[in-house]
């Protein structure tokens, strides 16, 4: 799934900064860039947005009383220079407060902490043990139901998803976010073509991955995320 966002900065070199960051991520779709409150607001009437990145300290209209003159806001992530309005922003129930300049390590966590809070639960089946947890997929205009304990491994290759399992390999129409929204907090992210089933691995490194003898690559932008998780 794309999550459509706006940037909202009156600040030319830090809108350029988001959009470089958000340029890596595969599931963000940037609608517009706007210098001033007053502008964002014109782009809302027309489209739906997910996601606002929104300064704080911006003329004539500052980000939180713009915030608060939305009937129905979308999710935002604070970004500005200042702490002092970090409680205030947490009390609009803001996703994540940047403080600038923001580096992409940290501008990464707040984008995963926004996909986080608007995931839908994955669509398993209704037996509760966890080994027996499937989920079914399309495909040749069939559903086909994956049991995810037997999932080593998912791979991204171009507009495909090859899951790997320990004796055959599924090649399904899907892109790697869609997919992942299938699964559960077994599976981790570990790079930008590459899903892990935690309970799979077998040897890990600060680079690298291990499930049988299969050596998976962890991305540096999913490190720190992906280490925590295993």
């Amino acid at each position: 799934m794309t999550y459509k966002c706006v940037i909202v900065d009156d600040e030319e070199l830090a809108r350029e900064l988001l959009e470089t960051h958000l340029a890596q991520l595969d599931e963000f779709d940037l609608v517009a860039s706007c210098s001033s409150a007053l502008e964002a607001q014109k782009v809302l009437r027309t489209e739906k947005v997910d996601l606002l990145f929104l300064d704080i300290e911006m003329p004539v209209l500052k980000g939180t009383d713009f915030l608060k003159s939305l009937a129905n806001a979308p999710k935002v992530i604070f970004t500005t220079a200042y702490r002092d309005y970090a409680i205030q922003g947490f009390e609009l129930n803001a996703v994540d407060y940047l403080l600038k300049p923001i580096v992409f390590e940290r501008f990464f966590k707040a984008s995963e902490k926004f996909i986080e809070s608007v995931r839908p639960a994955a669509p398993v089946d209704n037996k509760t043990s966890e080994s027996n947890v499937s989920v079914y997929v399309q495909s040749n205009r069939k559903n086909i139901k994956i049991i995810l304990a037997e999932v080593l491994y998912v791979e991204s290759v171009k507009d495909y998803v090859h899951v790997h399992l320990a004796n055959s390999k599924l090649i399904l129409k899907y892109g790697i976010s869609a997919f992942e929204e299938l699964l559960d907090s077994r599976f981790v992210r570990v790079h930008r073509s590459y899903l892990v089933n935690k309970d799979r691995v077998t040897a890990f490194t600060k680079t690298d991955i291990e499930i049988n003898n299969t050596q998976i690559p962890i991305g540096e932008f999913y490190k720190e995320r992906a280490l925590v998780k295993l």
